[in-house]
């Protein structure tokens, strides 16, 4: 009897392995689930001979970006990288980082008197490198990028959220500061604005953005041969950003359910493809790729949870409008119009967030502290469980501590909510994450 691996140890389909028809070499894939797709894999980038000069697609551009933020960067190419010594270097496949745009670097620094072929940017947890990304936040405004505008969206209502918080819960710890129809009005708008506008819009990006994921693979780095050094030493490698060739389509800026920019270029040079890898856009993934692999993705399956509670909690963010809320009487019109939605569509995001935590762990039951996606699903589980926890609070009619912990509940769920989108947001433009290691046996290590 032959007994398969598990489905988390190989790609189950060879189509949608990364990679596949590039120089990259798989070392080993995994997942935290056996029954589901891999979600990381470590792939070596092979050196070749010293008569190479340029080793990657996009090396011959004179135009790089390599900063990886286009027109919108100020900087100019290779003036601003601030190359450090690499002894190995692994590009890291995540299915996160893939759906995200993202290309992650694992590198082992060497220790003193080792030889080091590899310059490479330095380390993202650089408090220089964290700076320039927060400084990215509040000053690039990618629209035409589907992860960003999520991670903005999010933010936006996370924020709409707070201000809820403060309309509900204030006046009942201070009823001096409250106004005419402040819980009324104030509560019952921002509740319709965060819930039908940005949970449920920015839910339906999350599921385009899951099924439009690139499947090729993309590497995202140029790796360029410098001149090799005296008295017979090895010649240097210099990876550096580079997204003149990048496959995903959030570096499209001609349309926004479009190809990726290298598409169009390839496209231009070659008049027309018909691969199946050339589709611009998938609405909705066919019915045979639904079951043979999107229903295996994490990625997908706390998307789809997502929107399943994000549109249940629009119910309860319809019915919280001026002029109905008050109109839900008797109390079980009210619990079932208004909290238990809310109840429900929290659910659905305690669900969400959980699964995207676990899509990013080694072990389901390892957290990955380092791993920024991991910080954004904790985040928003905490914001999950205090909504969730508000709905079940409400529905305790004429118990003022229960109405008082109701609206407290709200409002530290928003905040934790606010703290995961920007965390978020900040992933969305930290595109090329330089993750170190000094010794050999962490770098080997599955990370």
């Amino acid at each position: 009897m032959i007994t398969m691996p598990p489905r988390n140890k190989h790609f189950h389909c060879h189509s949608r392995e990364p990679f596949k028809d590039e120089k990259l070499a798989l070392e080993h894939a995994e997942g935290p689930l056996g029954f589901l797709n891999p979600t990381r894999a470590h792939f070596h980038y092979p050196v070749p001979s010293g008569s190479d000069k340029h080793l990657a697609k996009g090396d011959e551009s004179e135009n790089s970006d390599v900063n990886g933020y286009g027109d919108h960067n100020p900087e100019q190419p290779n003036e601003q990288q601030d190359d450090e010594p690499a002894k190995n270097v692994k590009f890291l496949w995540r299915s996160r980082d893939n759906r995200k745009g993202r290309h992650a670097l694992l590198v082992q620094r060497p220790e003193a008197g080792q030889d080091a072929p590899f310059l490479v940017p330095r380390k993202t947890s650089h408090y220089k490198e964290i700076l320039k990304v927060i400084w990215l936040t509040f000053t690039y405004f990618p629209l035409w990028d589907i992860s960003w505008l999520v991670a903005f969206i999010f933010t936006l209502g996370s924020v709409v959220w707070v201000l809820n918080g403060f309309f509900v819960w204030l006046p009942v710890v201070a009823p001096s500061t409250e106004f005419p129809n402040e819980i009324y009005v104030g509560g019952g708008v921002t509740a319709f604005l965060g819930a039908i506008i940005f949970f449920e819009f920015g839910s339906i990006l999350l599921f385009f953005e899951a099924v439009n994921s690139n499947n090729s693979g993309c590497f995202g780095w140029a790796v360029e041969q410098l001149a090799e050094e005296k008295d017979g030493g090895q010649p240097k490698f210099q990876f550096s950003a580079n997204l003149d060739h990048c496959r995903h389509h959030h570096q499209n800026r001609r349309n926004f359910v479009g190809k990726s920019s290298y598409r169009l270029a390839e496209e231009a040079q070659l008049k027309a493809q018909t691969t199946k890898d050339g589709k611009s856009w998938i609405w909705f993934p066919s019915w045979h790729d639904l079951r043979t692999h999107y229903l295996h993705e994490l990625g997908f399956l706390a998307g789809i949870a997502q929107l399943t509670g994000a549109t249940i909690f629009g119910v309860a963010g319809f019915t919280a409008l001026p002029g109905i809320q008050n109109h839900l009487t008797p109390q079980w019109r009210l619990n079932a119009a208004y909290w238990i939605p809310q109840v429900i569509g929290g659910t659905g995001f305690i669900v969400s967030s959980t699964l995207y935590m676990l899509e990013t762990q080694q072990k389901w039951w390892k957290p990955a502290l380092k791993v920024l996606g991991w910080h954004i699903g904790f985040w928003n589980l905490i914001g999950a469980l205090g909504f969730t926890l508000s709905g079940a609070l409400g529905m305790a009619y004429g118990n003022s501590g229960a109405q008082y912990e109701a609206g407290l509940a709200t409002f530290w769920g928003s905040w934790a909510f606010l703290i995961g989108s920007y965390i978020q947001l900040y992933e969305s433009l930290d595109t090329h994450p330089v993750e170190e290691v000094s010794s050999a046996e962490d770098f080997n290590r599955t990370q």
